[in-house]
């Protein structure tokens, strides 16, 4: 079968044969590495206090997680640490349970909007299995100074 349909396409012209390379499904950007490892459930709560609970690959990061799931969660840098509009809060033992945030993790905190004690950038928080259940809450608002307006979508 794959040799019949890898023939058609050959013989296809050129236009055609492109636009049917693209034929599947979109993939998101980032994250596919991890799609065979277990899950765990996540709360997210926005900003007008609606939850959404979504299950959360180990060893995704927030961002990954929030697009595959669709959840309003920017990430224009995607996840390169160059802007703050990932900047995620959460619960207390959740974060006091991390890492010490980088330098230029804190340098781009240090821009975000709402920012807390408990906040973090979700490119850099990655899923583990003792968090489990966690509560995410998403600011009111985020800062891009890439382009006022702009929101990226992931790829």
């Amino acid at each position: 079968m794959l040799r019949g349909v890898a023939r058609e396409l050959l013989r296809a012209p050129l236009r055609r044969r492109a636009r049917a390379l693209h034929a599947g499904l979109p993939r998101l950007h980032g994250g596919s590495e991890f799609l065979s490892n277990p899950t765990i459930s996540i709360t997210w709560k926005n900003k007008d206090s609606d939850e959404v609970t979504t299950d959360a690959h180990i060893g995704m990061s927030l961002l990954q997680v929030a697009h595959r799931n669709g959840i309003d969660l920017e990430g224009a840098c995607e996840g390169v640490i160059a802007c703050s509009t990932c900047h995620c809060i959460l619960e207390d033992e959740v974060f006091d349970s991390l890492e010490e945030a980088s330098e230029e993790e804190e340098d781009m905190l240090d821009q975000a909007f709402g920012l807390t004690h408990t906040s973090r950038l979700g490119c850099q928080v990655k899923i583990t299995e003792d968090m489990e259940g966690m509560v995410v809450t998403l600011p009111a608002a985020t800062r891009n100074f890439y382009v006022d307006g702009h929101v990226p979508q992931p790829h």
